[in-house]
């Protein structure tokens, strides 16, 4: 039997509907863990290199928790291991918090993907010359305004591209995010193969939407490289030979 193909089907409700808030609830997990994700891991990537022993070792710890333990499992633990550990009142409270599942995505998505972010922060900052730091606190600024204003962004500059990489792949960790229930743009696919049985067309949405995020993420990633990005490096130099 050959298979007839019926696209329309896409743009009938209820599938469209399913469709829209598939993709938006893609959109603003990937966004939210993403911002937590960064902020998180410039904070542990400067525990890295800083002088203190005590932070190094967080820091460390942190990463090679994290980094090592897959992520679908990290997001089974958060769900269902977690909450146990926790008050019994603080407990109460996040069982009767709406999109239980929704918030723990949140929370094992940015956590994982802090653990990668903290190890690039790491690696930007010891490719700054010793003479950055010595030129920012001979001006009088602290060690933390130092790393302020000065190094971490100049680091991001440096490693941009793989921010690039890193926001790519958070936007596509989501989709393990459908294993503890949240129904984002795969788990809405599945849904519509489920109920229509054209799981071709419904799949057909979810790598057509994956595909045009990634595209633009990149365009845009690539223009604020070449817009920030820092003269005498040597990838620079080669292009400009």
């Amino acid at each position: 039997m050959q298979y007839e193909f019926d696209w329309g089907m896409l743009l009938r409700s209820p599938y469209f509907g399913w469709i829209v808030e598939g993709v938006l609830t893609t959109f603003h997990l990937a966004l939210l863990s993403w911002v937590l994700a960064l902020t998180l891991g410039i904070v542990i990537g400067i525990f890295r290199v800083t002088n203190s022993r005590a932070l190094r070792v967080i820091g460390t710890a942190y990463v090679e928790l994290f980094r090592n333990i897959p992520l679908i499992v990290q997001l089974f633990l958060w769900l269902y291991v977690a909450p146990q550990l926790l008050p019994t009142e603080t407990r109460l409270w996040w069982n009767r918090l709406d999109y239980v599942p929704y918030w723990t995505a949140v929370i094992g998505i940015s956590f994982y993907t802090a653990s990668r972010v903290a190890e690039q922060i790491r690696s930007a900052i010891l490719a700054i010359p010793p003479g950055q730091f010595k030129a920012a606190l001979s001006t009088g600024l602290t060690t933390t305004q130092t790393y302020r204003f000065v190094i971490v962004p100049y680091a991001l500059r440096i490693i941009l591209p793989a921010l690039t990489s890193e926001f790519l792949t958070i936007f596509k960790n989501t989709a393990l995010a459908l294993t503890i229930g949240v129904v984002e743009i795969t788990a809405t696919t599945r849904k519509i193969e489920a109920w229509s049985f054209r799981g071709i067309e419904a799949y057909t949405v979810a790598s057509l939407t994956y595909a045009a995020t990634t595209i633009l993420v990149v365009v845009f990633m690539s223009w604020l490289e070449r817009r920030y990005y820092i003269p005498g490096l040597i990838r620079r130099e080669r292009e400009a030979a």
